[in-house]
């Protein structure tokens, strides 16, 4: 069978669903208790005890029955009935039907042993008094109306058990609730320093609970142990190539100034600029991570002060949402920077658009430029890539490293860079998901 279905109602945590597997049995199991044994006792137990007040209520019918008159049957009624703890009368005249309320399943077992266990039962009331039955017997005499106490032919009490079961069932289930939110606490420390992690931040973490759970822990800490260090050792070379390339570059400079000059020179030295912009490009993606620490910003604010170094070619179109975010100020920057810069690079002008949502910040950035083909914008994200034909070179080209840094900011904020098509400009679309 397919129950795919279920998936549906199924809780998505899992402490809704450890809480499910809990309850399901504990519900299941009182349900099976109250059917089984309450219906199944009780009905036995009324069931004997109405056969004793069947032989009782015949020994009054059989007094009634030899008497020679309806005086006398009142007059040995008077004798029998008290001690027996009857209240009758004699003649009465019987209502249509029997009448009980619709859950009283002991009474129904009590009206069907009577009329098995003797003929004459016309009518009983149990709907009148919870605590009485009012039977209506036929005799030689007329109708005899026979009034007892209720405990005499149901057992007495019988919510005891129900009240047992339910209070005994919620303390379990409280019990086993504050057992599971403990055994859970560490998964979701876990869950948050993993997360943390994926956006760049820090967070203290020691594996705490079960033997399985400290296990994730440990792999966990070892596996942010060995990306810091391999960033480290990543920074580390490379500020060591940093070094040593911008000597050689500097004496190249010193010499081609020291030359006489001319059409020759002027190539060379635009070479070695060229050559020290992309080592510092290099360095600033490899760097990117090492910009500055997460603190709580205003994510417009920010914004607006990027877009406040390019002048009239960029503006802020539209703000959605407000809110504070735990962002990397200058990593932020420097994304947004790359991708108003590319913007104005390969376009007239360019709109930014801010919308703050609950779980994210989004910053759009659109330009009227020749934009980027669908199937080469995934090749446009990767480091070094340029795709010159594809966009207008008349305002000079990068190193492609812009969008590249750019994702990479936005991965490390748990986020995503976004490339696409601008519905109002024509150009290009640059969407800097942020996780706040």
């Amino acid at each position: 069978m397919n129950f795919a279905w279920a998936k549906t109602y199924m809780p998505r945590s899992l402490y809704g669903r450890a809480a499910l597997i809990l309850l399901v049995p504990v519900v299941t199991l009182q349900l099976v208790v109250s059917v089984v044994f309450i219906q199944r006792h009780f009905e036995g137990v009324t069931e004997q005890m109405t056969r004793n007040i069947a032989l009782e209520l015949r020994f009054l019918r059989d007094a009634i029955n030899s008497a020679d008159s309806v005086a006398a049957a009142g007059q040995a009624l008077a004798t029998i009935a008290g001690p027996l703890n009857y209240v009758t009368e004699l003649p009465v005249e019987p209502p249509g039907e029997s009448s009980l309320w619709f859950y009283d399943f002991s009474g129904k077992q009590m009206i069907e042993t009577l009329r098995d266990e003797m003929e004459g039962v016309i009518a009983a009331d149990l709907a009148r008094s919870s605590r009485e039955v009012t039977l209506w017997l036929a005799s030689d005499k007329g109708v005899l109306e026979a009034t007892f106490d209720r405990r005499r032919v149901s057992a007495s009490n019988p919510h005891q058990l129900l009240v047992l079961m339910i209070f005994t069932g919620i303390l379990l289930t409280v019990i086993a609730f504050v057992f599971l939110r403990n055994q859970l606490r560490p998964i979701n420390r876990l869950a948050e320093a993993a997360t943390e992690f994926g956006r760049g931040r820090i967070v203290p973490y020691r594996p705490s609970g079960a033997n399985e759970v400290r296990a994730a822990g440990n792999a966990f800490l070892d596996m942010r142990a060995r990306i810091e260090r391999q960033m480290e050792q990543r920074t580390m070379m490379l500020s060591g190539v940093s070094h040593d390339m911008r000597t050689p570059l500097t004496r190249m400079k010193l010499e081609l100034s020291m030359l006489e000059p001319g059409d020759e020179v002027a190539a060379l030295k635009r070479d070695v600029d060229d050559m020290e912009r992309l080592l510092d490009e290099f360095l600033a993606f490899a760097r990117e991570e090492s910009l500055d620490d997460p603190v709580e910003c205003d994510p417009v604010a920010l914004v607006k002060e990027v877009i406040g170094r390019f002048g009239d070619g960029a503006g802020l179109a539209q703000v959605t949402g407000e809110g504070r975010a735990k962002l990397r100020p200058m990593a932020v920057g420097r994304a947004l920077e790359n991708l108003i810069g590319n913007a104005l690079r390969y376009g007239s002008r360019c709109e930014v658009r801010v919308a703050v949502s609950e779980r994210a910040v989004r910053i759009s950035v659109e330009d009227d430029g020749p934009g980027i083909p669908e199937d080469r914008r995934e090749e446009a994200l990767k480091p070094f890539a340029r795709l010159d034909e594809a966009r207008n070179q008349d305002k000079g080209t990068g190193v492609g490293l812009g969008l590249a840094i750019a994702r990479d900011i936005a991965r490390r904020h748990g986020g995503t860079l976004v490339l696409g098509e601008s519905d109002g400009m024509g150009g290009l679309k640059a969407d800097l998901v942020l996780a706040r």
